[in-house]
Formats: structure tokens, sequence, C-alpha cells
């Protein structure tokens, strides 16, 4: 992958259409206000120096997710389907985090201190509920667990008020078929830069998704019109929404010292701050990798998770150099294995090739 800084969506839309001309196909894009990430391949370089786009490696990370299991092959089907990933555990748009089901190699309870939150369309979910066999329950009756205990709090989302393609999955998304998604991207592109709201414009060779990110939608009142334009757009040009394949996947983490664990993960992740009151909220400022909130612990866990997370940066030795610094110690080596000041575990490695199809 590659991150490439643009002073616009429109500035990035420009090498959107530059690729969809490009033999073998639109590559993954996902585009931002202030850049764009790019699956490489050939003439992307070329196309991107001709528009003046710098490519920028601070823009490479992912983070993904591993649960630990006793009988993995038990677990596994569970977390596909609340996941709504019809084959293996990778979103099959390419959008949102990677999970990996692998076996225990030594005993760890079942409580974990990092929880897993998924929202997706309320039939969805129902059908979620439906093939696991599991009645919702938990604090607010959306947690379901799975064979060993894992839990998920997986919950329905509704129409954007206002919209007729659009979902409220905590953001507001919506995704629109098609083999050339050039023009949609362009005009959707024009759009959010004349309303000044940043948008997330994830192109794929199934289509483009579009997306407020975690509550924008909410905080801008002029989302809602701008998400209403990009629907005129897309019918304009002969296109249908499809936003139940989309979802919303975020992760919380029980803090004894919030601050503190909140200090770590921001420094680690490359994150920022929400900076609304009583919000624990970080997120990555590019808004490419999912969201993760902190909640204050009622009394001291002394244990393992069975969940932890992975990340891949381009320089693992200087993020687990600055892990350290933020109160981490190194597990192990070759991956290297950290703990945060609590306990919980991140894999930090060097980045994997996702497939673009």
């Amino acid at each position: 992958m590659t991150w490439y800084d643009a002073p616009s969506h429109t500035a990035g839309a420009a090498l959107v259409a530059r690729l969809a001309d490009l033999p073998g196909g639109m590559p993954d894009i996902d585009l931002r206000a202030g850049g764009l990430r790019v699956q490489p391949s050939d003439g992307t370089a070329e196309a991107a120096q001709e528009l003046g786009l710098v490519a920028n490696p601070a823009g490479l990370e992912t983070l993904d997710v591993v649960i630990e299991a006793a009988d993995p092959a038990a677990v596994q089907p569970f977390w596909q389907t609340v996941l709504g990933y019809p084959a293996g555990l990778e979103d099959p748009l390419r959008r949102d985090p990677a999970f990996a089901v692998r076996r225990l190699t030594e005993p760890r309870p079942l409580r974990n201190r990092i929880h897993v939150d998924v929202v997706r369309a309320a039939d969805a979910v129902d059908r979620a509920r439906e093939v696991t066999g599991r009645e919702p329950s938990g604090a607010f009756g959306v947690m379901l667990p799975d064979d060993e205990g894992n839990e998920v709090d997986l919950v329905p989302g509704e129409t954007l008020p206002g919209t007729t393609d659009w979902l409220a999955l905590f953001g507001a998304m919506t995704f629109y078929p098609t083999s050339s998604p050039a023009p949609l991207v362009t005009a959707a592109a024009e759009l959010a830069d004349a309303a000044g709201v940043p948008l997330m414009i994830d192109v794929r060779r199934e289509g483009v998704a579009f997306d407020s990110g975690k509550d924008q939608w909410e905080e801008s009142p002029e989302f809602v019109a701008l998400a209403q334009r990009i629907e005129t757009a897309a019918k304009d040009l002969g296109l249908s929404a499809d936003p139940a394949r989309l979802r919303f996947v975020q992760f919380g983490i029980d803090a004894a010292d919030v601050p503190a664990l909140r200090a770590f993960w921001v420094t680690l992740l490359g994150y920022e701050e929400d900076p609304r009151p009583h919000v624990t909220d970080i997120y990555d400022p590019r808004r490419l990798n999912p969201v993760l909130f902190f909640q204050q612990l009622e009394e001291p866990r002394e244990q393992r998770n069975r969940i932890r997370f992975e990340l891949a940066v381009p320089d693992p030795e200087r993020t687990v150099e600055a892990a350290m610094a933020a109160g981490g110690r190194i597990l192990s080596e070759k991956p290297y294995l950290v703990a945060d000041p609590e306990g919980n575990e991140v894999v930090v490695r060097t980045p994997k090739t996702r497939p673009s199809t």
C-alpha cells in the first residue's frame, strides 16, 4: 500500500480517474480529504507524480485482531456470521479489520478486557442472531457470545434520516456497486469539497463506499445534505445503493487507569484523542483504521486476554521503541509481542500484502 498526500478530495479523485484508465482494473483506493491510500499497480507511481502527489509512508499502518480459542473450527463460523464476512475472516470489500481465530497455546480465562462492537443493518443483525442461535443479552441487550465465551456487541443500525440510500451504523454509510467508479468518485469529491465536509470514499473494483466516520454525521449538520447530493449524483449515473454490505467495527478496552492506557495506545497507533468531554475514543487521523475506546474497570482483573491486536507498520522497531517510552513492555521478539501498561497485548510486525480482489 502507498499513501499519497493530497490537498483535497478532488485532487485525490483525479488520481482515481487516472488509475481507472490503466490496464489491470481499478486497485483498492481509500480516498480522504487529505490524501489517499492506494493498492499499488503498474502505472500508479507515474500517475501520482504527474498529478504532483507525494508518497508518505506514515499512512501505511493496519490494525487487525486475533481471537484465541481451544477449538478454532467451532469459533470461526460465529465470527464470520456476526461480521458478515462470507469466506474466511476478511472483509470482502477490504475496508474493515481482518480477524483471525488461532488455537490457544496455553489456558486463558474466558473474560476479556478487550471488547468487539459490530454495527450492521437491522435485518442483517436479525439474520445473524438466528444463524448463531444466540439470544442477545448484556447491559444494552445486544451482546452475543461465541462457543467459548468471547463476546461481541452486535448492534442494529437504521436508515440515515433524510436519505434513502444511507445507513446510520455509528457512522453514516452507503455503497454503490459499479464497475466504473471514477465518475461517481469525481462527483462526490467535488460535492464534499464544496460543502467543506470530510468524507471517506473507499473505491473498490466492486463499487464505491461512502462513510462519514464515527459520529461525524451527527457532529456536522451539513453532512445529511451532502449525503442527499451524493444520492442524486449516483441516481443520475444510473446506480443503485447496496448499503447492507457495510458494517462498523470498533474495539473497547477496559482500563484501571483510562488516561494512562489511552495515552499508550495513542502513541503506539499514531492516533488522536476525541476532544469531546466524557468520550474516551481515540481515532486514526486519516480514518483508515478502527476506533478504540476505553471503559473504566469497576474492579481489577489480573488475567490475559483471549483477544489481542496485530499492528502492521513499516518500521516495527521504531514503533516498539515509542511504545516502551509510553509504558509498554516487550514480551517476545520476531515478531514483537508488546504489552500495554495493564497487560493487553499487541503484535507489531511489518505489513503483509493483502489481495486486492
